[in-house]
C-alpha cells in the first residue's frame, strides 16, 4: 500500500533560506547602485539596473539568496559601499 504525503503550500529552498534586501535612499545615484551590483555580485547590465529599478521605484529588491553566513557577507559588503542593506528569512 503506498504512503501519501502531504506537500507543504509553500517549498523554502533548503539551500538558500536567507535573502539580502537593498533598500532605496535619497544619496546614491541610480548609476552608481547599478554599478555596485555589477561589481560585488557580477550581475550583467541589464540585470543589475533591472534590480536597481525594483530599489528605485519600490523602494526595495531582493539582490541575493544564499546562507546566513553568506547573507551577512553581502550585507556588510552593501554598507561599505554605502548602500542600506538588510538580511531576512526567504519565503
Amino acid at each position: 500500500m503506498p504512503v501519501e504525503t502531504e506537500e507543504p503550500e509553500q517549498a523554502v529552498r533548503v539551500d538558500r533560506p536567507w535573502s539580502t534586501v537593498v533598500w532605496n535612499d535619497p544619496v546614491n545615484l541610480m548609476s552608481y547602485v547599478t554599478y555596485v551590483f555589477q561589481t560585488y555580485f557580477g550581475y550583467p547590465k541589464k540585470k543589475a539596473e533591472k534590480l536597481m529599478l525594483e530599489v528605485h521605484e519600490d523602494g526595495k529588491s531582493t539582490v541575493s539568496h544564499g546562507s546566513r553566513e553568506e547573507m551577512e557577507r553581502d550585507v556588510q559588503a552593501m554598507h561599505e559601499y554605502g548602500l542600506w542593506a538588510t538580511m531576512e528569512k526567504a519565503e
